[in-house]
């Protein structure tokens, strides 16, 4: 934390001011003292904070509904073409066809040069 400097002048340094009242009782109904320890009637500390944090955490992490779920992925090969039924395409469509399919084909190629390249 930072010094603060008050209305008056006075410089007040804020964690120094926190360090020296971490064990005195925090106001309100809590039962706690300023670090977050529960404390009983008497000022003494029951059970530290480092335990509640530890135990709400374990109840969260514990939990297997709080866990992110990742789906498992398994690779795949890539579904083939369907076969074409060449019969009801007009003759545009063929030589469309046919060209995909080289298309493709010039792909792989210009892809397997690639890998060579890069390894």
């Amino acid at each position: 934390m930072a010094n603060y400097r008050t209305a008056l002048g006075k410089t007040v340094d804020m964690a120094a001011l926190q360090t020296r009242n971490e064990r005195v009782r925090a106001v309100g109904n809590m039962s706690v003292n300023a670090r977050g320890d529960s404390i009983d009637a008497f000022g003494n500390v029951v059970k530290p904070v480092t335990q509640k944090v530890n135990e709400k955490y374990s109840k969260t992490v514990g939990n297997r509904s709080a866990q992110p779920r990742r789906p498992t992925q398994q690779p795949t090969a890539p579904a083939p073409a369907p076969a074409v039924d060449f019969s009801e395409l007009n003759e545009i469509e063929r030589e469309l066809e046919e060209s995909s399919a080289d298309d493709i084909e010039v792909e792989k190629i210009k892809a397997a040069e690639v890998k060579k390249v890069k390894k």
